[in-house]
């Protein structure tokens, strides 16, 4: 009798949990705002993209020694922009900055509004030492072949630039007049960190008193195949940036012969220390931004997917181990660990007498540099080695707000270009110039209208960076929506 009222029991707490589940997945409604596409703005494609190619075919790399011929290739760029856009440089009086870095100024007609910006920078990264053959087309050639566009910058990122900058024109063209001022930057160091260029920019406007109602920097977007069980293409929003800073752990020991060791020497000394760092990294957690990005996508996917995101509070654990086993949902639910480098030892049979290794570190918002610190100390619990951060290093940002006009401008002008996508806040993982402007705007968002498959995410910093014509047509009109919708 015992065990069938046990029975009993047990089958309606299972039945009970059933409806729940069944309940909290079906009668979640979609987060998606409803919005008509945008008309379709006429763009000489082919125009377009020969403004583009030719943006590529300027060498703009920083992160090699520096020539008189990489001042050369900013110089060219500048010029080509000044060619390509005459409306733009007539009305918007381009400024240079820090030398190389350029700030348009699109004056609004009511100066009682806070302007806002689009940013984007000009330098791309270096071509990896021996993959040049690998290229389909060369990197520099600017070549437009087989529907796309192909070169370094492409995609990171000065096709941003070019279609805002195409965007302005169109509009210039048609005689609209901003209400609000609109500015279009651009850094020419973003891949060395920005000081020279978005800094400086930034401290431009601050010295002018200018407050910005948002900014808009390269960053998340739009994927397709990416996310399991989500058919749609899926455009995330960053609303905020992980922070970022390098630890050097640095010991000491005796030079010696290698047949007469102690009994840890101080390659073994630092191994040890690497090794606990990697088994005993900051806890994972899924809350913040990436808890209010699966929370806007789990209505618009299916099977247990679907359940699993519309019951966070069961399945929250087991989601978590999940994200856990791949490294790039992995870093969007906690601070990541990264040894980087390893300095030791001049011979084979003599012992170092210094041992150095840096750790990478990129923060989630509510992580700090000191609490980072915190954690490396703890968790080696050596005295033997020594701690010190890198110069470059910046806190995580803090996170923009989504119950605001200017994401709802943004929200409305990805849906009437991409009417397809799913739109969702996301966590930034990787560093922008955006983060050098939070003493003068309190909004941040980084998000570039550009499509990707999963095939496609390797050409980031890799080999045969390119982008689709039509998918750099949908960019011009993508910016020309969001500066209509921002007025």
């Amino acid at each position: 009798m015992k065990l069938k009222r046990f029975l009993g029991i047990a089958l309606g707490a299972i039945l009970l949990l059933a409806l729940v589940l069944a309940y909290n997945t079906w009668s979640r409604p979609s987060r998606q705002i409803e919005v008509a596409p945008a008309p379709v703005v006429a763009v000489n494609a082919e125009a377009v993209a020969t403004h583009l190619a030719d943006a590529l075919k300027c060498a703009t790399v920083t992160g090699l020694p520096e020539t008189a011929a990489t001042d050369k290739e900013f110089a060219r760029l500048r010029e080509h922009l000044r060619v390509s856009f005459p409306r733009v440089h007539a009305a918007l009086a381009p400024e240079i900055i820090g030398g190389r870095s350029l700030l348009y100024t699109w004056q609004g007609t009511d100066p009682s509004l806070r302007p806002i910006m689009i940013l984007a920078h000009m330098d791309v990264v270096p071509i990896a030492p021996g993959s040049e053959g690998d290229w389909q087309h060369p990197p520099f050639a600017g070549v437009i072949a087989d529907g796309f566009i192909w070169g370094r910058g492409a995609w990171d990122d000065k096709a941003n630039l070019v279609a805002s900058l195409e965007a302005a024109e169109l509009l210039l063209a048609e005689g609209f007049r901003p209400k609000r001022t609109v500015y279009i930057a651009s850094g020419a160091d973003e891949e060395l960190g920005g000081a020279q260029g978005a800094l400086r920019i930034a401290e431009r406007l601050r010295e002018r008193g200018v407050r910005l109602e948002y900014l808009l920097d390269e960053g998340l977007i739009i994927t397709q195949g990416v996310f399991p069980k989500l058919d749609p293409p899926l455009a995330l929003i960053g609303v905020a940036e992980k922070g970022y800073v390098s630890v050097t752990l640095r010991t000491e020991g005796t030079p010696g012969h290698a047949s007469m060791p102690p009994a840890q020497t101080p390659i073994g000394i630092m191994s040890t220390a690497l090794a606990r760092l990697e088994e005993r990294p900051l806890p994972a957690s899924l809350s913040g931004t990436v808890r209010e990005m699966l929370e806007v996508v789990g209505p618009e996917m299916h099977g247990i997917d679907r359940i699993a995101l519309t019951n966070l509070w069961l399945f929250k654990p087991l989601l978590v181990a999940r994200l856990q086993k791949q490294p790039s949902t992995n870093a969007m639910l906690r601070t990541t660990t990264a040894a980087t480098m390893f300095h030791a030892g001049n011979k084979e049979n003599v012992l170092p007498s210094e041992v150095a290794a840096t750790v990478n570190f990129r923060l989630v918002p509510g992580d700090s540099i000191a609490g980072v610190l915190e954690h490396v100390r703890t968790t080696i619990a050596d005295d033997r080695i020594k701690l010190a951060t890198t110069p470059i290093r910046a806190e995580p940002s803090k996170v923009s707000r989504t119950d605001v006009p200017a994401y709802a401008a943004l929200e409305r002008s990805i849906r009437q270009v991409f009417p397809e996508a799913i739109v969702a806040p996301g966590l930034m993982i990787g560093a922008t110039d955006a983060r050098h402007f939070a003493e003068v705007v309190d909004n941040v968002y980084r998000f570039s209208p550009m499509r990707a498959r999963p095939e496609d995410l390797a050409r980031f910093h890799g080999t045969n960076e390119r982008i689709a014509v039509a998918n750099f047509v949908e960019m011009i009109r993508f910016y020309r929506q969001l500066i209509l919708n921002s007025m």
